[in-house]
């Protein structure tokens, strides 16, 4: 049961358990409820029957005080067994959900743009957080409170209880007939909200693009239009549940009529008395309240599915899995007829095979397009290849947990990502443990010292969300610095002098020189000038390996790559 409700609703085992303690917890709230009406019940019949006398009224009184005394109870137990452990539920959830984002393979994430995981984390759990808190354990607890209040009730007369039941499953099977609908009306709420959620991100991040092409105003009339998509989706969703609820509830309140009818029919041929007949008029009058309130509460729980699904989506994911022990023998990276297609079904490598040596500096170089970034990203195994076999040392590393993996690995990419943080932090990346004194002097190596001391705090100073306080060639030798920092046997640079002026390349490239020793160390660049000292240069062309050998021998034998160093030497000498 524990199994299928973390399925259903896609949680913890604690949290599941919490859910059913939160049931129980409503069953008692709701039956502690009923209490007052029985107390009520046999006071009518003293006073039918002359009177109620001293004794009983001391009885009337304690009971009275032990309805309420139950009724704190239970409620109490309700709110912490709901509310409380939902709020924990919530954020166990978010924390799991980002577990297992962060041990997806990163094919997951060409499938999914930013507004809609964080639409999963955020706003998916949010919803479920109401529908723990408020609707899942409050319908539970009415159905079953129900079910043994008319087990009840048929205890003391069937037909007074037949006429009081026999709307309640008409009510439930008309709001659960609508689950498909409802399904259907959520699903498209959710996909007009990623949109619109997507769309505001997408106007923050290209603001600068927007205002330079005086695009704003068109841009902004489509937002608009998004906006209006969302409002006209959450009204037809409402409407479409309030259709099937409104018809349920109209149903349950035929209960009164029917139980006041049979009631006094019964009544008029004797075969009830009027205490009974009361007491049938007070449970359903008490009854039918809180059922209103389930049939809500079902429409909401069904509405849940589309929250749930998406959340299942992630958290049923393969994830990327191995030994968290490393047992390689040196540090070569051998590629062994490597195939590779992304979940489009492009596919961008075709059959490639090369050694990148310890102790050697190996270059990727060729046309764009032509698998050098892919080739880094599968060395560093941010996907599984499909076919082929990638060894660090002889060691399978399909067979390593990635982020043991990567402590084998300081990477630089061409798109540098930084924190809201300081220069300080942002470096210490790298290596958490890492104190002032060895953070700084990385950043000598990576010539961040020259604009650092230019800032008001120095290494302390803050630069703004993905460092927009800094140019492009500064936030890149920060990311160098923290491959200084992490200083591990295996160096991955995709593009990482890009941003640099030939001064600073030129600086990096001579600290780059001291950080490679004995290292393996793989390199990207479209700069022949950047790979010219390389001890092997291997071109890459159409997701196959078109050359390879130093570059000298290249300039000799080669095609494409001389090629394209004559190109790019025309490139240099154009002028305005």
């Amino acid at each position: 049961m524990i199994k299928a409700l973390q399925r259903r609703f896609a949680l913890s085992k604690e949290g599941a358990v919490d859910l059913i303690k939160g049931c129980i917890a409503c069953v008692a709230q709701d039956i502690s409820f009923m209490l007052p009406v029985g107390l009520l019940y046999y006071f009518i019949i003293d006073t039918m029957n002359g009177g109620v006398s001293g004794n009983r009224i001391a009885f009337y009184v304690i009971g009275a005080l032990v309805c309420l005394a139950l009724i704190f109870i239970a409620t109490w137990f309700q709110y912490n067994t709901t509310y409380l452990a939902t709020y924990v539920e919530s954020g166990v959830r978010r924390i799991s959900l980002a577990e297992r984002l962060r041990k997806i393979p990163l094919s997951f994430f060409g499938k999914k743009d930013l507004a809609d995981l964080t639409n999963s984390i955020m706003g998916d759990c949010a919803t479920l957080e109401t529908a723990f808190s408020h609707y899942v354990p409050a319908l539970a607890g009415s159905i079953i409170s129900t079910t043994l209040i008319a087990i009840f009730l048929f205890v003391y007369d069937w037909r007074m209880a037949l006429a009081a039941v026999w709307v309640l499953p008409i009510a439930f099977a008309i709001t659960l007939f609508s689950s498909r609908i409802q399904g259907h009306f959520n699903r498209k709420s959710v996909t007009a909200n990623v949109a619109f959620e997507s769309g505001v991100q997408e106007c923050i991040e290209s603001l600068q693009d927007l205002k330079t092409n005086n695009a704003e105003e068109s841009y902004l009339k489509g937002l608009d239009r998004k906006i209006d998509y969302v409002e006209k989706r959450h009204i037809v969703s409402e409407l479409g549940t309030a259709i099937f609820v409104v018809s349920s509830t109209l149903i349950l309140k035929f209960g009164i009529a029917t139980v006041a009818l049979v009631g006094s029919a019964l009544l008029i041929r004797g075969e009830i008395n009027i205490p009974l007949f009361f007491l049938f008029l007070l449970v359903a009058s008490r009854l039918y309240a809180p059922l209103e309130g389930a049939l809500q509460n079902l429409a909401a729980v069904i509405s849940t599915k589309t929250n749930i699904n998406r959340m299942n989506e992630i958290l049923d994911h393969p994830i990327q899995a191995g030994s968290n022990r490393v047992t390689n023998e040196g540090y070569d990276i051998v590629l062994d007829h490597v195939g590779f297609a992304y979940n489009t079904g492009e596919t961008v490598l075709k059959d490639i095979s090369f050694t990148a040596k310890q102790g050697e500096v190996t270059a990727l170089v060729g046309p764009s397009g032509g698998g050098k970034t892919t080739v880094s990203r599968l060395v560093a195994r941010f996907w599984d290849i499909n076919k082929g076999k990638i060894t660090v040392g002889g060691m399978d590393i399909s067979k390593i947990e990635p982020e043991t993996l990567l402590s084998l690995y300081s990477i630089v990419f061409q798109d540098v990502i930084l924190f809201n943080n300081t220069i300080m932090e942002n470096i210490r990346i790298g290596k958490k443990d890492a104190s002032d004194e060895e953070v700084i002097a990385a950043a000598r190596l990576a010539n961040c010292e020259e604009f650092a001391a230019k800032l008001p705090d120095g290494y302390n100073s803050m630069i703004g969300e993905n460092g927009c306080e800094l140019s492009g060639g500064e936030r890149q030798r920060i990311s160098i610095a923290r491959a200084f920092l992490k200083d591990s046997p295996i160096v991955l640079l995709d593009e990482a002098t890009a941003s640099l002026d030939v001064e600073n390349e030129t600086l990096i490239q001579t600290a780059l020189s001291k950080l490679i020793k004995d290292k393996t160390v793989l390199v990207i660049a479209h700069r022949m000038r950047t790979v010219s000292g390389a001890d092997k240069v291997i071109v890459l062309s159409d997701g196959m390996v078109a050359e390879q050998g130093t570059p000298k021998e290249l300039m000799n034998t080669g095609k494409l790559y001389p090629h394209m160093v004559k190109l790019q030497t025309i490139s240099q000498e154009w002028g305005i």
